[in-house]
Formats: C-alpha cells, structure tokens, sequence
C-alpha cells in the first residue's frame, strides 16, 4: 500500500510524536545519543579481554543486566558505561594492585546494543536498543528528519559472515515499512542529506539574483521565473535566453526559450541544471 506524500517537515512532526508510545502502547525510554567514538559499554555487550602478561585470564564475557562481568582472579568487575579504552585502565589498575605490575590490557567490544543513526536528522548518534526496537522508533529518538532528508534512508547490516547487506526505505513507505523493520545491534541507519543546488535569473524580473532548490526536488524555468517575482512589464518573455555549461566539453551553450509558448503548453517546461543562467531582456 502507497501511502499519500508529506512534506519532510510533516513527517519530521510524526515521527517525534511516535517518541511517546511504542507500537504496544508502552512509553519509550529517553536515548541520548553517542558520538560514534564514544561508546560506552552497556548490559548485553560481548567483551574480549586479553592479559598479555596473565594468558589465563584471557576471556569473552557478556556483560550482565546490571552492567558487570566476572573475571577470573578479579571476580565481579563494574564496566557499564566505560568506554574500552577506560575499562582496560580499571583492569590493569586492579591487576597491578593484586597480582603483577605493569598489566598490559585490551578490550574489545565484539558485540554491541545499539544502533548507529547518522544523515538528516535532528540528533544523528548512538542509540540503544531497549528490546525490540523498529526502524520507525530509532527516528524517532533521533528527533525524526530534517528538511534536508532525500527520498530513500538505508539500513546497513552486518551479517554472521561477515557480509553487509543495505536495506532500502522510501520516505512515502516509512510509516508502513519503518514499523515492520526491527533493529540488530551494530545496525547502520544512513539518511542521505539534499544538497542545496542554485540557478542565476539576471534582467527583467522583480528580484533577480540567485534560486535555491533541492538536488532531490528539480527545479523548472517557471518556477524559477516564479521565485524570481516573475517578469516586469518590459521583459521580452520570447527572446529568454539559458546559459549552460555543458558538463562533457566544459563549452557554453545557449539555448533559446520562447516564454509565451511554455506558458500557452505549446512546448514543455525545461528542467534547469546547477549553475544554469537565465537571462530575461
């Protein structure tokens, strides 16, 4: 089912409305989001620590629901909410007071419950998965799209051996699709960005200057003729002139337009290109 076409704003509104409920009715817990070189270590995460100097304590731990491990030698050792780098100094530190000097740790995070969430919108980040958590929650948490989201968001997934797979979204299907779509831990959520492209209308109309539009969204020369303030009273709205660089030779071209006829539907709009120039005498 298609579902009708809404602004990137509109949408935007929706999704930070969704933040409220999830899909059964129970309120989502609030998610801040984590610089991508920033993660901190929660319940759930699979560790490998390596002892240079002590081989036998040597382990993979899953990290228990109230944010510890238990290491052989050390016992039960806090580690929710440091960062690898911070956890390998509390071990070394622990090691050094109880059994040798000069531990030389490393931790590496194998398995990780959360998702990363970057492109067009409000807060891109780190997000954890509190259970089962859809696509459309994940947006919502980062303070749904921008006004610069493209037409397609994709999920990027890492399977067991090691390939990556993409899934693909339309912004009309997100409603829908982003509900059914449930999150894996490691999941890349990407929003492509619109880029800001501008077309230059000079001579017979109210403002000229520079038009601003969307690389996703084409822009016509009425409707740039239309952001413009449209044509003066003395313009010669059959002798507008185009100028185009043409992107294989790098030449000028120049093309011809006759107003009046695409006014009347006697010939077609053209589809202005970055950077066209569009004269009206």
């Amino acid at each position: 089912m298609k579902l009708r076409h809404e602004s990137a704003p509109r949408l935007a509104l929706a999704l930070c409305l969704l933040v409220l409920c999830s899909p059964a009715g129970f309120p989502l817990q609030e998610a801040k989001p984590l610089q991508l070189y920033d993660y901190r270590i929660g319940a759930k995460d699979l560790l490998e620590i390596t002892v240079f100097e002590l081989k036998e304590l040597n382990q993979t731990v899953r990290v228990s629901e109230d944010g510890s491990v238990t290491l052989m030698l050390l016992g039960r050792v806090e580690v929710a909410g440091l960062s690898a780098q911070e956890l390998e100094q509390k071990l070394a530190s622990l090691l050094d007071a109880q059994y040798t000097q000069g531990a030389h740790v490393t931790v590496f995070i194998k398995e990780y419950q959360k998702v990363s969430v970057i492109g067009a919108v409000s807060r891109p980040g780190m997000y954890e998965l509190l259970g089962p958590t859809t696509l459309l929650q994940v947006i919502a948490l980062a303070g749904g799209l921008t006004a610069q989201a493209m037409n397609e968001l994709y999920v990027y997934r890492q399977g067991a051996d090691g390939q990556q797979t993409r899934i693909s979204v339309k912004l009309d299907d997100l409603m829908i699709s982003g509900s059914r779509i449930e999150l894996q831990p490691k999941d890349v959520v990407t929003i492509p960005m619109d880029q800001t492209l501008n077309v230059f209308i000079y001579g017979n109309v109210r403002t000229p200057g520079a038009i601003s539009y969307q690389s996703s969204k084409r822009i016509t020369l009425l409707q740039a003729i239309a952001q413009a303030g449209g044509t003066t009273e003395w313009a010669k709205r059959s002798r507008i002139t185009v100028k185009r660089k043409d992107k294989k030779t790098g030449k000028e071209l120049t093309i011809p337009v006759n107003l009046k006829n695409i006014i009347s539907n006697k010939v077609s709009d053209i589809v202005l290109e970055e950077g066209d120039v569009v004269i009206v005498p």
